[in-house]
């Protein structure tokens, strides 16, 4: 039987945030392959994936606020169209090259926005390709918007956006560090993995999520996992996994074994 799993890779995990437009090539490479290996073994999977867009289109739309909308001047918006495409012909090159039959979807094509909130994306293209047994690849992405103008839509939006339609049983985030933390693990010195988030405690861990380390205009770690665990309440056969992958095979493991919990799992 068939499953639907969404894999976002995180822009922290394959560039460094803190360095203008630095791919990590060895990580984009590794993870591809990692990939390839588990599609391989388990031709029943079918993949979406998505990846942030780090160094590349962070660093431009700080500068430019495109995500703060009532852009005067719109280079800023066609420059971090561009810098998130750079990164994700880097991804999508790897991919191919590991075998893995992807094809890269450029979110900002169709996405409409309505005061930040992702209000429309085409869905067939993605449907279809995973019918034909392709991949098919999203990024954080510029996007139009009705009351601001312009946005930036996250990963995790364009999941959550997706996964209503779609329906997949796991989304698997994979990111610099191993899961949810109690505070920033880059910056906090005392800080405890939080292994587990559902409707039990997520009010009171709320409160301690940290914004992601580095510049980041998708909001932080806080804004993922809210964003994560209301779909987790709206499908409750939903898992979502936040791990690393740094760890070598971890992503290929976790996409091969839906019981394997590593990291911060998200349950109803």
């Amino acid at each position: 039987m068939s499953e639907i799993v969404f894999l976002k890779l995180g822009g922290s995990l394959i560039t460094d945030k803190r360095r203008v437009e630095t791919p990590r090539p060895a990580v984009i490479e590794r993870v591809a392959k990692e990939i390839g290996v588990a599609l391989a073994e388990r031709p029943d999977l079918r993949l979406v994936l998505g990846h942030g867009s780090g160094s590349f289109g962070h660093f431009s739309a700080e500068r430019y606020k495109v995500h703060q909308g009532g852009l005067e001047d719109w280079r800023g918006y066609a420059e971090t169209s561009a810098a998130a495409q750079r990164l994700n012909r880097l991804v999508t090159d790897a991919l191919l090259a590991a075998g893995v039959p992807v094809v890269s979807l450029q979110p900002s094509a169709s996405a409409r926005c309505h005061d930040g909130a992702l209000a429309h994306l085409a869905i067939d293209p993605v449907a279809d390709l995973l019918d034909h047994g392709l991949v098919p690849l999203v990024y954080g992405d510029v996007a139009l918007d009705d009351v601001k103008g312009c946005t930036i839509v996250s990963t995790e939006q364009l999941f959550v956006y997706m996964a209503r339609q779609l329906r997949p049983r796991r989304i698997i985030i994979a990111g610099e560090v191993a899961g949810v933390y109690s505070g920033d693990p880059q910056r906090d010195s005392i800080v405890r993995l939080l292994p587990e988030i559902t409707t039990r405690n997520y009010a009171e861990i709320s409160d301690m999520l940290a914004a992601s380390f580095g510049v980041d205009v998708t909001g932080g770690m806080a804004s993922k996992v809210h964003d994560l665990f209301s779909l987790v309440e709206e499908q409750p056969t939903l898992t979502v996994h936040i791990i690393t992958g740094r760890r070598g095979h971890l992503i290929e493991k976790v996409l091969l074994d839906p019981k394997l919990f590593e990291g911060t799992v998200l349950r109803y």
